[in-house]
C-alpha cells in the first residue's frame, strides 16, 4: 500500500492499463462472484428438490425484499471502492483508511437499524411484492431469519469494496468464495440433510456472512501496520463525509430504481400465479448469473477508472474504457452460448415440477439474450462508480426505468409473460447505451485541468 500524504505532482502518477492489469482484476473478481449466483442456484435446487413452487417463489420474493432494503447501503461496496480506488490513483494513504472506517461505522449501524425495523420491513415488502398466501408465508419464515446477517453483510460490502479499490482482487475472491462457499454447504447440509426447508437457508446465510466478516477484518488488520491508522478527526471530517454522503445519494436512487426493475418484474410474475412466478425466478437465476459474470470486468473498470481519476492521467482511462469493453463483449457472447447449449439442463436442475420446467424453455430465449443486451451497462457502471460520478448514472438508469415501465404496459396486453420479458430485455439495453452516450462528456470535464 503507498504511503504518501497525496501531495505528489500528478505527472508523476501516471501508470500503464494492459490487457494484463485489466484481466489480473476481472479473472479473480469474476470467481470471486460466480460463488454469489451460484449461491443462489444451489439454493433454489435444495428448495425446488421439495417440490413446491410455493417454496421457490417464497424464497425468491425474500430474496428481493432484503436487495431493496440493502439497495440502502449499496454504497458500501460501490461507493467504497471509488473513493478507495482515488485516494490510491492519489497516493493518499491517510483517506484510503478513512475511507474503510468510515464504511465500518455506516455499516454498523444501518444494520442494528434494519434488525430493529424488521417487521414494518417485512410487511411493506410483502405488500408491495403480493403472492398467494403460501408464498407469504414461506417469505416471512425466512425473513425473520436471515435480518440477522444484517450487520454482517453490510460490513462486507465495505470491506470488499476497499480490498477491490485498491486493486486486491486475489484477497476479494478469497472473502467471496470463503461468503459463498461456506453458505452453500450449510444450505445444502442444513436443508437435504436436516431437513430445515427454508430456515436452513436462511440460517446458513446468516452463519456465513457472519464468518466473512470476521475473515475480512482479520486480513485488514493484518495488511495494514499498527500506528498508521487515521484520527477520528480525519475518519469524521466534514466535508469528506458529506462527499460520501452526496454519492451515496445518487448510488441509492440509481440502485432503488435497478432493484425495483427487478422487483417490477416479479410482482408481475406473481401476478400470473405461483407457477409462472416460479418459472421467472428460475429464470432470473440466469441474469443473476450474467450480471455476476461480467461483474468481474466491470469491477477492473471500476478500480483502473478511479484510479486514472484519482491520478489524473487520461490515457489510463480512455485505455480502460477500450479494453474492459472489448472483453466484456466477449464474455458476454460466450455466456448466451453457454445458456443456449445447457439452458434446459439447469431449469431441470434447479426444479423437479414439470410444469415449472416447460413454462422455464418457453421462455428461455429471453435469458440467453440477456447477457449481449446487458452487458454494456454493466461495464459502464463500472467506469461510472470508479470516477464516481454518480448523478450521471442515476439520470440514465431513471430514464431507461420509465422507458421499461411505459413499454411494459404496452407490451403486456399484447404478448402476456413474453411481453414482460421483452420490457425488461429493453430496459438492460437502454441502460447501457445512455450511459455511453454520456461519457466521453464526463471524462472530458473530468481531466479538463491537467
Amino acid at each position: 500500500m503507498p504511503h504518501s500524504n497525496g501531495t505528489d505532482d500528478p505527472s508523476r502518477l501516471s501508470f500503464a492499463v494492459t490487457h494484463r492489469s485489466v484481466l489480473a482484476i476481472a479473472i479473480p473478481m469474476t470467481l470471486g462472484y460466480l460463488s454469489t449466483p451460484l449461491l443462489g442456484v444451489v439454493d433454489m435446487a435444495v428448495i425446488g428438490r421439495l417440490g413446491d413452487a410455493a417454496l421457490l417463489g417464497g424464497i425468491a420474493l425474500g430474496g428481493i425484499i432484503f436487495d431493496l432494503v440493502f439497495t440502502t447501503f449499496s454504497f458500501l461496496r460501490a461507493g467504497t471502492t471509488g473513493l478507495t480506488a482515488q485516494a490510491a490513483g492519489a497516493r493518499n494513504d491517510e483517506e484510503i483508511k478513512a475511507t474503510l472506517l468510515r464504511a465500518l461505522v455506516i455499516a454498523l449501524v444501518g444494520g442494528v437499524l434494519v434488525i430493529a425495523l424488521q417487521s414494518p420491513i417485512r410487511e411493506t415488502g410483502q405488500w408491495f411484492l403480493g403472492g398467494s398466501a403460501d408464498v407469504r408465508s414461506v417469505t416471512a419464515r425466512y425473513f425473520d431469519i436471515r435480518v440477522l446477517s444484517s450487520p454482517f453483510l453490510l460490513a462486507n460490502f465495505a470491506i470488499l469494496g476497499w480490498f477491490i479499490g485498491l486493486g486486491r482482487a486475489g484477497t476479494g475472491l478469497l472473502l467471496q468464495l470463503v461468503l459463498n462457499g461456506l453458505n452453500i454447504v450449510l444450505s445444502i447440509w442444513f436443508v437435504m440433510g436436516l431437513g430445515w426447508s427454508v430456515e436452513g437457508v436462511a440460517a446458513a446465510t446468516v452463519l456465513s456472512e457472519a464468518a466473512a466478516t470476521l475473515l475480512g477484518l482479520f486480513l485488514i488488520l493484518t495488511s495494514v501496520r499498527r500506528g498508521t491508522w487515521p484520527k477520528p478527526a480525519i475518519i469524521f471530517n466534514r466535508r469528506l463525509l458529506l462527499r460520501m454522503m452526496a454519492l451515496n445519494r445518487d448510488i441509492l436512487i440509481r440502485s432503488f430504481a435497478l432493484l425495483y426493475a427487478y422487483a417490477f418484474f416479479m410482482a408481475r410474475s406473481a401476478d400470473q400465479g405461483d407457477t409462472v412466478l416460479a418459472a421467472n425466478a428460475v429464470l432470473e437465476k440466469f441474469i443473476l448469473v450474467s450480471g455476476y459474470f461480467l461483474d468481474g470486468l466491470a469491477t477492473a473498470a471500476e478500480q483502473l477508472a478511479g484510479r486514472a481519476v484519482g491520478a489524473k492521467f487520461r490515457p489510463a482511462f480512455d485505455r480502460t474504457l477500450k479494453l474492459t469493453a472489448l472483453w466484456s463483449f466477449a464474455m458476454a457472447g460466450l455466456l448466451s452460448a453457454v445458456f443456449v447449449i445447457f439452458g434446459s439442463a439447469l431449469i431441470d436442475f434447479m426444479t423437479t415440477s414439470d410444469e415449472v420446467r416447460a413454462l422455464g424453455n418457453t421462455y428461455l430465449i429471453w435469458a440467453v439474450l440477456a447477457p449481449l443486451l446487458g452487458v454494456l451497462a454493466f461495464q459502464m457502471d463500472g467506469i461510472y462508480i470508479g470516477a464516481t460520478w454518480s448523478g450521471t448514472m442515476r439520470n440514465m438508469m431513471l430514464l431507461s426505468l420509465a422507458v421499461y415501465i411505459a413499454a411494459y404496459h404496452v407490451l403486456f396486453p399484447l404478448l402476456g409473460n413474453h411481453g414482460l420479458w421483452l420490457a425488461l430485455s429493453i430496459f438492460l439495453g437502454l441502460r447501457g447505451v445512455t450511459l455511453l452516450a454520456a461519457c466521453r462528456r464526463r471524462a472530458d470535464k473530468a481531466f479538463a485541468q491537467v
